[in-house]
């Protein structure tokens, strides 16, 4: 008899113990199956990267940037979400392929601070040069901050101009020349007038370009306009920084080029 009840409290507790062992199994698997739920789960955004290597002091295009997603808990703060928002922008810092664009390491060339000053980037061996923006291109509103150009000036040179700097008689030649390449233009500074009937004002026909320069070449710049140069602007592609080589142009390289017959005999 004691030996009976023996084996049922032994069954018993093997059953006790079965449960307890499923019971403990079903919680951590639950358990389990909520955080992989959740890990799966975390909502995600669109964020601003850099598409490969950028310098400091450059000017973004939508070539440079791209969107990538993130978790939410993972955006450091002043993560962009849309490439226009970084487009045009001037970088502060050196960004790598695949790194957050943070709009705290941008600069807006077009944002003017509270002492009326636009907020630009200079480097160590530039200098900032205001050039009226007389020119066609201007005019109709194509250039923008950021745009690399090319400036192309018309000026009289005199006629059988010897090495010595004296011109062998009076009269003069025009030439066409590509003064400088490859310039960034940091801003453009346009007329603001007021709106009619309005407090508000708009902004009107560009003034003035501003440009990163060297010492030298804002030099250059102030002769050929003291000298009554007549400038027009060329924008490059985006991307295309190298130099061109080119040959100024005046009467005789057309006849040269063009085989006019008859012309200068």
């Amino acid at each position: 008899m004691g030996r009976s009840r023996g084996c049922l409290w032994l069954a018993a507790g093997l059953v006790v113990a079965l449960l307890a062992g499923f019971i403990g199994y079903m919680t951590l698997s639950r358990a389990a199956a909520q955080r992989t739920g959740q890990t799966t789960t975390v909502p995600e955004v669109d964020v601003v990267v850099a598409t490969r290597d950028i310098p400091v002091r450059a000017t973004l295009t939508t070539e440079d940037l791209a969107l990538k997603r993130f978790p939410v808990n993972t955006v450091p703060e002043g993560a962009l979400s849309q490439v226009a928002d970084a487009a045009g922008k001037v970088t502060m810092v050196d960004l790598f392929p695949g790194e957050v664009v943070l709009k705290q390491r941008l600069v807006d060339p077009n944002v003017t601070t509270g002492n009326g000053r636009t907020a630009l980037i200079l480097a160590e061996d530039q200098v900032l040069m205001a050039f009226p923006a007389n020119d066609l291109m201007n005019r109709v509103g194509v250039l923008k901050p950021g745009d690399h150009v090319d400036l192309l000036f018309s000026m009289k040179f005199p006629a059988n101009r010897t090495a010595a700097g004296a011109a062998g008689n009076a009269q003069e030649q025009l030439a066409t020349f590509d003064l400088l390449q490859n310039l960034t233009i940091a801003a453009i500074v346009s007329s603001v007038t007021p709106a009619p009937g309005s407090q508000s004002a708009t902004q009107g026909q560009p003034e003035a370009l501003l440009l990163t320069v060297s010492a030298q070449d804002a030099l250059t710049l102030k002769y050929v306009k003291d000298a009554g140069g007549v400038m027009d602007i060329v924008l490059r592609a985006p991307g295309a920084e190298q130099p061109f080589t080119t040959e100024p142009v005046d009467i005789d390289y057309l006849i040269r080029s063009y085989r006019i017959p008859g012309a200068g005999q």
